[in-house]
């Protein structure tokens, strides 16, 4: 079988956990129920909205599988970030539903959808600045009762600079050491899928290659990746398949490289 991500990153698996959830499970929310079938990861013609407001998503759909790097883009103020926060229940759903790993839980809190397998990456206030960096880490396995050393050690092997760093307190790091921090703390969770709202938003060029490549790495274990991305042809160079939003709903959705051959989204979304 061929290696779609070619020789970006390398292929230690070891970080994985397919099976992830954490043996800590919250007071839950509400319910969740069987969904068999359909992608690993779905949010399903949602339509949603903050509080009372006006609905910004309109039957928008966005999904990854097992394995796979997605990605959310489209203008600013498309709902790019508001379709990744409806996924992980951080906004009311008005209709749709959100299903993972064969289970509908449309109506999980946040905090319920992490103990079920969902690590989520937000774009800011993504780390504990007065905290050290390994301390940082640690946290992220706050759901879990079993020895996560190894855990550690893996995402230490993922990200060698944290492991310099890791007595350094977390808000003295560049932009881009920072990522991988808020990055390494959602592996901790050993979970299902991670979810990354504009991991790149600030950093330089090369930092940017590097958190590819080590998104790159973590989809090689099986991990399935959505994620949201301001770099819209450096983000569908590496993935799987794209979603282009325009005012909340989908406007294109193919491969990464069907998007990027699309003479209407080079035009309108990548600079032509």
């Amino acid at each position: 079988m061929s290696d779609a991500y070619g020789d970006r990153g390398n292929k230690d698996v070891s970080i994985g956990n397919p099976k992830g959830m954490g043996s800590v499970m919250p007071k839950s929310t509400g319910k969740s129920f069987d969904a068999p079938g359909g992608p690993f990861l779905i949010g399903d013609s949602m339509t949603a909205g903050y509080g009372n407001g006006p609905d910004i998503l309109h039957d928008c759909t966005i999904s990854v599988e097992k394995g796979e790097i997605a990605v959310i883009v489209g203008p600013n103020g498309a709902g790019k970030s508001t379709g990744m926060k409806a996924v992980f229940g951080m906004l009311d759903m008005r209709k749709g539903h959100v299903r993972l790993d064969g289970e509908d839980i449309t109506n999980l809190s946040p905090q319920d959808r992490v103990a079920k397998g969902m690590g989520f990456v937000p774009q800011t206030s993504n780390i504990f600045t007065s905290m050290t960096v390994e301390e940082n880490l640690e946290m992220g396995a706050f759901i879990r009762r079993d020895d996560f050393r190894d855990t550690l050690a893996q995402v230490y092997d993922l990200f060698p600079i944290l492991k310099d760093k890791r007595f350094q307190a977390a808000g003295e790091l560049s932009g881009g050491q920072r990522q991988q921090v808020a990055v390494g703390r959602a592996l901790m969770t050993q979970p299902k899928v991670l979810m990354l709202d504009e991991p790149t938003a600030g950093v330089s060029p090369i930092v940017m290659d590097e958190l590819f490549d080590r998104i790159i790495e973590v989809a090689r274990t099986g991990i399935p990746i959505l994620m949201v991305e301001q770099n819209a042809r450096q983000a569908l160079e590496i993935a799987d398949k794209g979603f282009v939003l325009v005012q909340g709903a989908n406007a294109f959705t193919g491969t990464g490289k069907e998007l990027l051959a699309d003479p209407e989204v080079r035009k309108s979304f990548l600079g032509g």
